[in-house]
């Protein structure tokens, strides 16, 4: 999918991949390369940018056009479904890479703790493709805000480990069909 339009307002935009912070302006001509999990990525004079999905406005999408999970259905007792944090972190994409971040083998470790206060909080141990990618932290935010939508989610805290180091061997069968790569 390659959509070309004109940004029509002022956003930020979080260079690929280093992940610094800058801002696309109006008017700028913009090729859309990947509209995946309610972000962003665009193609700017040959850099490639991730616009999250709340400046989608900017590019002329509404939020309703993104793949956005919203609210998921409250579990009837207080433990978390994992099969919803799952569901969530589906919807997170690497900017490079179309493929979900839990088929390309990315999450480690999810482990919910009950606090003394009654609510829980969600651990989840995950990597990246590259060691040097600035995106850890935009990815590590997004995995948080999508798992804190999940009913009987209180906390959440994402933590970037590359012990082991990732393999092209962790991507799901179905992400290496999809990719091309079986």
């Amino acid at each position: 999918m390659f959509e070309h339009v004109t940004v029509v307002r002022d956003c930020n935009a979080i260079t690929i991949p280093d992940g610094v912070t800058v801002t696309l302006r109006k008017g700028s001509e913009v090729v859309i390369t990947q509209a995946l999990g309610a972000s962003y990525t665009v193609n700017y004079h040959g850099q490639l940018l991730r616009i999250a999905e709340q400046d989608g406005d900017a590019l002329g999408k509404s939020v309703n056009e993104a793949t956005v999970v919203t609210e998921t259905e409250n579990n009837e007792s207080d433990e978390v479904n994992f099969d919803q944090v799952f569901a969530q972190m589906k919807t997170c994409y690497d900017p490079e890479i179309p493929v979900n971040i839990v088929d390309l083998g990315l999450i480690y470790d999810v482990n919910c703790y009950p606090l003394l206060d009654g609510r829980n909080l969600l651990r989840i141990s995950m990597t990246l493709t590259s060691f040097g990618c600035g995106m850890g932290g935009v990815i590590a935010d997004e995995v948080k805000r999508k798992c804190l939508q999940v009913a009987n989610v209180d906390e959440v805290e994402v933590t970037l480990v590359f012990d082991p180091p990732w393999r092209y061997e962790m991507i799901s069968d179905s992400a290496k069909l999809q990719l091309g790569l079986l």
